[in-house]
């Protein structure tokens, strides 16, 4: 069995007939979720019963084939995308739509390009602090390395500090759950690992609750708590959860220099290739 489907919380009775203390509720319970989409051939199973649990402040990465429907279950916790089976509770309410208790964070930045980087972030200030002035946006520009780059328009930024951008529009709605789908996939090596550094440094200072959606396993090995791995679709489902146990703060070379990071990731890939070689 796996641990996605061993999470049920009881009370416990002690030694002196009392009952242990209740563990804290997670933040999210993804129960049984499933997505089924109709074609022109027949319905397509795209997930079934997926299940997980995660704690406050907790880092959370899913990885899996293309395809597997990984973003999927992101955009259903999102509220973008209703479910066909089961269901999304965050904080003890079941998710029916977008709400600003979540930040979001996509492969491209989608800035609007006819604001300033300032407004763009005010824009997701404004929707949990009403009167936000332009200026309230910069604290957040400032945390993602963009100090003084207020007034500049989407254009003028590299695609990383465009994405810098996003990250601070997502915290800016200071939410309980930060969704990251696959956010650092489109740029290259040197600029990737400069942004997972910066997440890191970011969700250190403030321990938000991280779900996030990746491809790359290097990755998930340096930033997550977690490593939920998909099985292939159709019907895609949890296949294994791993526990990333580095301590943090976490440096990467110090991380790659140990034999358990090799390991970690051998398990990984491994799943990962035994899925490859089902589906083929």
């Amino acid at each position: 069995m796996n641990e996605a489907a061993n999470q049920s919380i009881n009370v416990v009775g002690g030694s002196g007939g009392g009952a242990t203390p209740l563990p804290p509720r997670p933040l999210v319970e993804i129960a049984r979720l499933g997505k089924t989409y109709p074609t022109p051939v027949g319905p397509s199973e795209v997930v079934r019963d997926f299940t997980l649990h995660v704690r406050q402040g907790e880092f959370v990465c899913i990885v899996g084939h293309s395809g597997c429907g990984k973003s999927t279950v992101l955009s259903i916790i999102m509220g973008l995308n209703p479910p066909t089976t089961g269901g999304v509770v965050i904080g003890g309410r079941e998710v029916s739509g977008p709400g600003t208790d979540r930040g979001v964070v996509f492969q491209s930045a989608t800035l609007l390009p006819w604001l300033s980087v300032r407004d763009n972030v005010r824009l997701s200030l404004g929707q949990v602090r009403p009167g936000a002035v332009a200026a309230d946006a910069d604290p957040y520009l400032d945390a993602v390395g963009l100090p003084g780059q207020g007034n500049r328009y989407p254009r003028e930024l590299s695609a990383g500090m465009q994405q810098r951008v996003g990250i601070a529009r997502a915290f800016a709605l200071e939410p309980r759950l930060l969704l990251l789908d696959e956010p650092f996939s489109l740029l290259d090596a040197l600029t990737r690992m400069d942004l997972q550094d910066q997440l890191m440094t970011l969700w250190e200072a403030e321990r938000k609750t991280v779900i996030m959606v990746t491809h790359d396993v290097d990755e998930a090995l340096f930033l997550a708590d977690r490593i939920v791995m998909m099985t292939s679709g159709p019907a895609a489902t949890v296949g294994e959860i791993l526990a990333v146990s580095f301590p943090r703060p976490r440096r990467r070379e110090e991380i790659l220099s140990t034999s358990e990071y090799f390991e970690l990731r051998d398990q990984v890939v491994g799943f990962l290739e035994e899925c490859a070689n089902v589906r083929a």
